[in-house]
């Protein structure tokens, strides 16, 4: 057991003060802690998420950095069974080699398999694949009364639902079965394309998502009238080649750290458009199409280790909604007009389409529409007052927020975008809670 004062999210926002994390090394220890304590609990696995869903304010957090062991792999199906504090990296690290890669990955390798069905995490390669989940077999639940609940789509089948994109809350999950997919190459041919506007997006999209397994687009939210939305649309495959090429590529990549926060004057709104300026600048003048590994296609800012400090200590406000495609033309001409007016700004704005692929979750992200991302420094009530405003453009035009990624919205607003957490409410068990669950349960 350690003191957990300092524990944080990624986006360093709220700050608050844990009373205790520990540290079980199996199953047994787990159990013995929960069964011991008569507290609030909430598991914790690399801290990844933005807001407070991996935060349990004034309680115990309890890890799976020591449950982080492979149980067994099926070479011939590309089954893994590996404890829930396997990250991402570790699986891409000791399976790659062989011709293994994890189907659905996100923007970093650095979070752990139990975080990533906690909150059914999605990639550029949704519209294809559809939510981690998807890639889930099964996977073993343990409950604070020491009862553990093995589960899949057939069997307990009510409990697997409602642990992916459970946000942590129904139990501790000690074990999951992954299935795997089969290399030829850990690279990717990829190709990027200049946006003029946001209406650039909508026609290379469609193309991208017919023909490319991979689409993901950066744009710059500090332009308005014709050049609103303008920026880099990417797009990419896997690269076919004899599978002998696999075990020639490097899995290793260099990284630099930020090794201070990032003064706050340097934090506003010109030097948001100096950096979307230059970063547009640069991109374009790569070549439209080139090879690359899989680290720089996937995972950019991992090569950059604790680049949340770039936003100071106040740290920042990740925002991400999704909106059906009924509304989206609409919905994202207004956001962004409402983005840019605000002067707040966003260093990094991703732009997709999720496919048509439902989510299992019952609370689970994506739906088919159109999926916007971005990380406002954290201003305080300016930045506090423009999320208000978009979760009300969101709500009116039908879309959600993602849970992993806020830290702000209201109680009201979470019950609107999620009509199953009635359902889902069944399931969490009565010695877990979490910041963001007190959040959004005060009504």
């Amino acid at each position: 057991m350690q003191d957990a004062t300092n524990y944080e999210s990624w986006g360093r926002f709220p700050k608050v003060t844990h009373n205790r994390c520990f540290f079980p090394r199996n199953p047994d220890e787990t159990s013995h802690f929960l069964q011991s304590n008569n507290a609030s609990f909430l598991p914790r696995g690399a801290g990844r998420s933005y807001g407070d869903v991996c935060l349990n304010a004034g309680a115990y957090l309890i890890s799976s950095q020591h449950q982080n062991k492979f149980k067994s792999f099926d070479n011939e199906s590309g089954i893994l069974r590996c404890e829930s504090g396997v990250t991402i990296s570790d699986i891409i690290q000791s399976f790659l080699p062989l011709g293994w890669f994890p189907p659905i990955v996100p923007g970093t390798k650095f979070v752990t398999i139990g975080g990533a069905i906690a909150n059914d995490i999605h990639g550029k390669n949704h519209h294809r694949y559809g939510n981690f989940s998807r890639c889930v077999e099964k996977l073993a639940l343990l409950r604070s009364d020491g009862e553990i609940t093995v589960c899949d789509r057939n069997q307990n089948s009510d409990v697997f639902y409602a642990t992916i994109g459970g946000l942590g809350l129904t139990g501790f999950i000690l074990w999951a079965e992954i299935k795997l997919r089969k290399l030829v190459s850990p690279r990717i041919v990829s190709e990027s394309i200049v946006m003029h506007n946001i209406d650039d997006f909508w026609q290379i999209s469609q193309d991208a998502n017919e023909n490319y397994e991979y689409t993901v687009a950066w744009i710059d939210t500090t332009r308005r009238t014709k050049n609103m939305g303008r920026g880099i649309f990417y797009r990419g495959n896997h690269e076919e080649v004899k599978k002998d090429a696999l075990l020639k590529t490097s899995l290793h990549h260099r990284s630099v750290s930020v090794p201070f926060n990032m003064p706050e004057i340097l934090l506003n709104f010109r030097s948001i458009q100096l950096f979307n300026e230059f970063f547009l600048l640069k991109e374009s003048h790569h070549e439209s199409r080139r090879t690359i590994n899989y680290n720089s296609f996937f995972f950019p800012l991992d090569s950059v280790h604790h680049w949340n400090r770039m936003y100071g200590k106040r740290g920042l406000i990740q925002w991400q909604c999704v909106i059906p495609h009924s509304n989206q033309h609409k919905a994202l001409n207004q956001i962004l007009n409402t983005i840019c007016n605000s002067k707040v700004g966003s260093f990094l704005t991703v732009l997709k389409e999720f496919g048509e692929i439902k989510s299992e979750g019952l609370l689970s992200f994506p739906m088919q529409g159109t999926t916007l991302a971005l990380d406002f420094p954290n201003t305080g009530r300016t930045v506090q007052q423009l999320c208000t405003q978009l979760h009300e453009l969101v709500l009116r035009f039908g879309g959600r927020i993602y849970p992993a990624k806020d830290a702000l919205m209201s109680a009201e607003h979470f019950q609107q975008f999620y009509p199953n957490f009635s359902k889902f409410k069944e399931f969490i068990d009565p010695k877990f809670s979490s910041s963001f669950y007190r959040r959004i349960t005060q009504l």
